[in-house]
């Protein structure tokens, strides 16, 4: 296990379970969100998304989980996925020790086909949680998005007296539009299940204030660490691969080189074809 902090932002990179037992102190963490292995069989650098039965992915999950909830504040709020198949596990379990305020649905297009022989999946559940549900933060205002209602179609209630517009805007639903993260993207980084900077600036502007701390013991390409630290919050990352910890180090704590190996963004393909043809042309002096 390795450890690397700057300006409130702690990176770790080892076994989550470990971290979050040994690492973590009880009671001090106000936001945790959680996007852990799905068991579909995904490559995360070499390493299988799949477990042996679907059981023993279970029990790791409950693991985690009962620690992350030793680990949130009475007051905080904690946010988890998993796939489509699994998730039901998880709402049956989690019910019995939080109260689960909403169950979210990520919708988002394909950019293909994904399924001919059934309706294939185009959104992941996310359950959304907190220790007491009359002691919690949610910053409504910080999220509101616009209502259709009034904004486009501009409407009256003629239920109030006198008669109103109403609302331009309102708190979000639980189902949430938001593009995957693609490879012509700007915040694309080399990783198969990265989440979209858009998604984790919702949950933490809605469920954290500044100078709280946002943990992620699954932190991928470290978004949730990212946003964290540019909406003024701290942040607390946990990832078992050198080569994302790699990246983690490069976005959210701007390290540029790290055992004298340089930190930097994989180039796309179409940057370094781009690339090759100005060279090809550059005219001569």
């Amino acid at each position: 296990m390795t450890r690397h902090e700057r300006d409130g932002h702690i990176i770790f990179q080892g076994d989550a379970v470990r971290v979050l037992r040994d690492e973590i102190p009880d009671n001090s963490i106000d936001l945790i969100f959680v996007d852990p292995p799905y068991n579909i069989g995904k490559n995360f650098n070499g390493r299988a998304d799949k477990w042996v039965t679907d059981e023993s992915y279970l029990n790791w999950c409950y693991s985690w989980i009962d620690l992350c909830l030793k680990k949130l504040k009475p007051s905080g709020s904690f946010y988890v996925m998993t796939s489509t198949q699994f998730i039901p596990y998880f709402d049956i379990y989690l019910r019995e020790k939080v109260e689960i305020l909403s169950r979210i649905v990520w919708s988002y297009d394909s950019s293909g086909v994904q399924a001919k022989n059934y309706f294939g999946s185009m959104y992941e559940p996310i359950l959304f949680c907190v220790k007491n549900k009359n002691d919690y933060t949610f910053n409504s205002e910080e999220i509101l998005v616009e209502a259709k209602t009034g904004a486009k179609r501009k409407l009256i209630d003629y239920r109030k007296n006198p008669p109103q517009p109403y609302n331009t805007q309102k708190v979000p639903g639980n189902v949430w539009e938001f593009a995957r993260v693609r490879y012509r993207m700007s915040e694309y980084e080399n990783h198969p299940t990265q989440k979209p900077i858009a998604l984790l600036e919702r949950i933490i502007k809605a469920s954290s204030n500044p100078g709280d701390v946002v943990l992620d013991p699954f932190s991928g390409t470290f978004t949730t660490s990212y946003v964290a630290k540019k909406l003024g919050r701290k942040s607390i990352g946990i990832e078992i691969d050198e080569d994302f910890v790699k990246i983690g180090l490069r976005r959210v704590q701007q390290l540029q080189e790290i055992n004298g190996e340089k930190l930097q963004r994989e180039p796309k393909i179409y940057e370094t074809n781009n690339t090759h043809q100005l060279t090809l042309f550059e005219p001569k002096p």
